[in-house]
C-alpha cells in the first residue's frame, strides 16, 4: 500500500525534482521542508486523523502546501471549490464540520468540529440528483489502491513531469499530486487553464504527462500550431464523453489521447485506454483498471450481454467509504450512468448520470440549480437542461414560469449571484409550463425538443 509521505520522499529521495510553479523549481528535499513547517502549524491548530482540515483550493503553491501538509497529518482533507458563493460554501462547511479552516490567509481553528473516522483520507463533495451536494468520504487505503491501480498502466517515475492545470478541487487533480508523490516524479503546477499558457509551459518544462477533459484538448488542438502535444507521452482525457473527431483529430497530430471513465466515488478512474501508437485511436473508454471489478446490469439487476446497454456498476479497494451522515456503502455501487461493453471488453459511456450536465469537464446537477432559480419567488417553476456544444461538452439552459410581475434583470442578477460560474445557466427562455411525468418530475428528455429553438443567451 502506498505511503503518502513526502519527508519520506525527502529523506529517500531529496534531490529528485518534486514540483515546478512559475519560476521556481523545489527537490523533495525543498518541498519536504515546506509540507513539515506547515503540518507543524495546522497539528498546533488540532488537525490530525479524523480531525479534518477545510481547504478552498485554488491553485497554487500556498493550496498545495496545505493540501501536501494536510496528507502528511493524516487529516481529513475538505477540497471546496474556489469558485463557490459564501452560501454554498457555508452549507458545506456545515456538512464537513472540520477542525480547521483554509479558506483565506492563515488557517484558523473552528469553534466546533465533528470526527471523521479516522480512515477517510479526502472528502469531496458531488451533487446528487436530489440537488443536495454529498460529501465522498475517500479512505486512504482507496485513495492508496487508486493510485497503485493508475501505475501499473501508467506509471510515472522519476524524470517524469505531470502538467497540472486541473483543479485541485477535482479528484483528477489531486490524484496527480497523488501519483507524482507515488513514483517520485515531478508536478508542473499551472495556475488555470489557459490554452495559450499551457502550452507555454509544455514548452517550457517539457512535461512527459497531461491530464484535460474534452473541452481543454479541444482548445489546446486550436492553439498549438507547433505540435507540443505531441512531445507528450500521453494526455489523459476524462470528466466527459470525448467526441470521436475530437480524438482522431488528436490521432493525426500524434498526440496520445487516453480516455478515460472515472467519479470521485471511485477516486477518479475505473476504465482507461491502454498506451497504443499516438497515431491511431481507439473507441471507448478502455478496461477496468487493475482491482477494479466492473459490471452492467439491466433494470431488473440481471448483467446484460456484450452490446447491450446497462446501467455501471463497480466493487472494488478505490471505492469510497460512504457520504457524509450516510451509511457506509457495501458490495457493488450503482453509478447510475449507462454503459456498454464491446466484443474486445472496452467500456462505451452513453449516459452521464441521466441528469447529469457536464460543461467543461465540471459536473452540473439540474435539481441543485433549479432550487436556485426559484428563491426569491420570480419564477413559478423551472426546468434546467444540458444543451450540446461542440467546445464546452453541454451549456446549462434553463426553461422558466415566470410569476406575476417577474422582472427579468433582477432575476437575471440575481441567479448570477446565487451560484458558481459554471451552474449558471447560459441559456434560458420564458415558457408558460414545465413538462412533467406522473409523478411530478420534469420530464428533461423532451426538453431539448420544446425549447432549443426559443432559447437566448442569459
Amino acid at each position: 500500500m502506498t505511503s503518502f509521505s513526502w519527508l519520506q520522499a525527502s529523506r529517500e529521495a531529496p534531490l529528485l525534482e518534486a514540483l515546478r510553479f512559475e519560476d521556481t523549481v523545489w527537490n523533495f528535499r525543498d518541498l519536504g521542508d515546506e509540507v513539515d513547517r506547515t503540518s507543524r502549524r495546522l497539528a498546533a491548530l488540532g488537525a490530525g486523523p479524523g480531525a479534518a482540515v477545510a481547504l478552498r483550493a485554488q491553485n497554487g503553491l500556498d493550496a498545495l502546501r496545505i493540501a501536501a501538509a494536510t496528507i502528511e497529518l493524516q487529516a481529513p482533507l475538505v477540497l471546496l471549490h474556489p469558485r463557490l458563493t459564501q452560501a454554498e460554501e457555508g452549507a458545506l462547511l456545515a456538512q464537513a464540520q472540520p477542525r480547521v479552516l483554509a479558506l483565506e490567509g492563515e488557517p484558523r481553528q473552528t469553534e466546533r468540529f465533528e470526527p471523521l473516522p479516522a480512515e477517510v483520507g479526502v472528502v469531496m463533495f458531488t451533487s446528487g440528483t436530489s440537488g443536495r451536494p454529498r460529501g465522498a468520504m475517500l479512505p486512504w487505503g482507496a485513495l492508496s489502491a487508486a493510485v497503485e491501480a493508475s501505475a501499473a498502466l501508467l506509471p510515472v517515475a522519476p524524470g517524469d513531469r505531470w502538467l497540472l492545470c486541473l483543479p485541485l478541487c477535482h479528484i483528477g487533480g489531486l490524484s496527480i499530486l497523488l501519483r507524482c508523490l507515488r513514483g517520485r516524479g515531478s508536478v508542473v503546477l499551472a495556475p488555470r487553464f489557459r490554452a495559450a499558457e499551457v502550452l507555454a509551459l509544455i514548452e517550457r518544462h517539457r512535461p512527459t504527462l497531461l491530464s484535460v477533459v474534452p473541452t481543454m484538448l479541444h482548445d489546446l488542438l486550436e492553439v498549438d500550431e507547433r505540435n507540443l502535444l505531441a512531445t507528450l507521452r500521453a494526455v489523459l482525457v476524462g470528466g466527459a464523453a470525448a467526441p470521436a473527431p475530437l480524438l482522431e483529430r488528436s490521432a493525426r497530430r500524434g498526440v496520445l489521447a487516453l480516455t478515460t471513465y472515472g467519479l470521485t466515488e471511485a477516486c477518479s478512474q475505473v476504465t482507461t485506454q491502454r498506451p497504443r501508437d499516438a497515431s491511431t485511436s481507439e473507441p471507448g473508454v478502455g478496461r477496468p483498471l487493475p482491482g477494479v471489478a466492473l459490471r452492467l446490469v439491466s433494470e431488473e439487476g440481471a448483467e446484460v450481454r456484450p452490446g447491450a446497454i446497462g446501467r455501471i456498476q463497480i466493487q472494488g479497494p478505490t471505492l469510497m467509504r460512504g457520504y457524509l451522515g450516510e451509511s457506509p456503502i457495501s458490495g457493488w455501487f450503482d453509478t447510475g450512468d449507462l454503459g456498454s461493453f464491446d466484443l474486445a471488453g472496452h467500456l462505451h459511456v452513453h449516459a452521464r448520470r441521466s441528469d447529469l450536465i457536464v460543461t467543461g469537464g465540471e459536473n452540473v446537477y439540474p435539481a441543485e440549480v433549479e432550487a436556485q432559480l426559484l428563491v426569491g419567488g420570480g419564477v413559478l417553476a423551472a426546468m434546467v437542461f444540458g444543451v450540446p456544444d461542440p467546445r464546452w461538452g453541454q451549456l446549462v439552459a434553463a426553461a422558466i414560469v415566470p410569476a406575476p410581475g417577474f422582472n427579468p434583470e433582477a432575476w437575471r442578477a440575481a441567479v448570477l449571484a446565487a451560484m458558481a460560474p459554471h451552474k449558471r445557466p447560459r441559456l434560458f427562455c420564458v415558457t408558460d409550463a414545465i413538462p412533467l411525468g406522473p409523478t411530478g418530475k420534469p420530464l428533461r428528455r423532451l426538453a431539448l425538443e420544446l425549447f432549443q429553438k426559443r432559447l437566448s443567451l442569459l
